[in-house]
């Protein structure tokens, strides 16, 4: 997630403030990533370090206002302008757990797979719930109505869904992959059995010696 072109992309639009650009951050996600202020302002800060922003005075109140420079508004259109690409993929933290699961002696790896399907499917009726209020007409819980903010949160809503409903299937066609791994094992290890079982009954007996009776 882009929190510096997010703001930009907020700046664009006139000066605003810290906590306004927190608020109207979320307002326009429907608060699908949380920001805090904290977080706005040192993005501020290293957004006014690259020329990107600049200082555009207080309100009585004494709240910083910034602006997007000219050098910020050519950045917030190449951003636009540019694919997301997709050569260095973002960390999923649900794909390393699994790959570490299976490379971990003792952990049941099918739970840990059907207890992540379990709160997808629950995450997937929340964000199902949510589309059905926003296409009734409902804001962003907590959202000041604004021009395309609706839809704003209806396509991060639809993102949701279409992501969540990508990794249900992935979950399904793990717990697949893990049932025809655990065939293949114990294939394995049955044809290892038999090929021992073959070679005991086929190995030559060894040798009795002895002192020979002698006849009278």
């Amino acid at each position: 997630m882009s929190i510096r072109h997010g703001l930009l992309a907020l700046l664009d639009q006139g000066p605003r403030y810290g906590y306004q650009l927190r608020t109207e951050f979320e307002a326009r996600t429907g608060a699908t990533w949380p920001l805090n202020v904290g977080q706005v302002y040192t993005t501020l800060s290293r957004l006014e370090r690259d020329g990107l922003v600049e200082p555009a005075g207080e309100d009585e109140e004494g709240h910083q206002f910034y602006a997007a420079t000219e050098a910020g508004r050519t950045e917030l259109r190449a951003w636009f302008d540019t694919p997301v690409p997709r050569t260095n993929p973002p960390r999923d933290e649900l794909a390393i757990k699994l790959a570490m699961a299976v490379t971990v002696p003792g952990v049941d790896v099918t739970a840990v797979v059907q207890g992540q399907r379990r709160h997808s499917i629950k995450a997937l009726q929340d964000y199902t719930r949510l589309k059905g209020r926003a296409l009734a007409g409902e804001s962003a819980p907590g959202a000041a109505r604004s021009p395309g903010a609706d839809l704003a949160w209806l396509l991060v809503l639809e993102q949701l869904i279409f992501q969540t409903e990508a990794e249900i299937r992935w979950l399904d066609h793990c717990e697949t992959r893990l049932a025809q791994q655990a065939e293949i094992e114990q294939a394995r290890a049955a044809d290892a059995a038999s090929a021992t079982g073959t070679a005991s009954a086929t190995e030559p007996k060894p040798a009795r010696f002895g002192r020979r009776r002698s006849r009278t």
